[in-house]
């Protein structure tokens, strides 16, 4: 689980996110991403009941994608605010590597991305 400074608190920010963010999106996944001033960063992962009817399924999935959030890119994503929505079930029985090289697609495509290393850590 990602530390209590790096999450969201509530649906406010969440809401926020929607109508002020700008997004990128794989088949899987969609970014949406703001700047923030500062170091730190905040992000929250998004599984609706429409991606799969089981509440184990969807946690399962948030808790992957927080993983490797945590793992493979905590370091570089000072300064700013993401939000993750997952639109497949398929990333429940995803291996790492392939949730990684998705998110790496995705944050490759943002501001911040850009000037960052493309691919995560090995």
């Amino acid at each position: 689980m990602l530390a209590q400074d790096n999450r969201f608190v509530g649906s406010k920010d969440i809401r926020r996110m929607y109508s002020v963010g700008r997004t990128v999106r794989t088949r899987n996944l969609s970014l949406r991403y703001r700047d923030k001033p500062g170091d730190g960063w905040r992000a929250a992962v998004v599984v609706s009941k429409k991606v799969h009817k089981s509440a184990v399924v969807r946690n399962r999935i948030r808790r992957r994608v927080y993983e490797v959030l945590r793992t493979e890119y905590a370091g570089r994503l000072n300064g700013a605010e993401y939000l993750l929505t997952v639109h497949h079930a398929s990333l429940a029985v995803a291996p790492y590597g392939a949730i990684t090289r998705e998110l790496a697609a995705l944050y490759a495509r943002t501001t911040s991305g850009a000037q960052a290393l493309r691919s995560p850590r090995a």
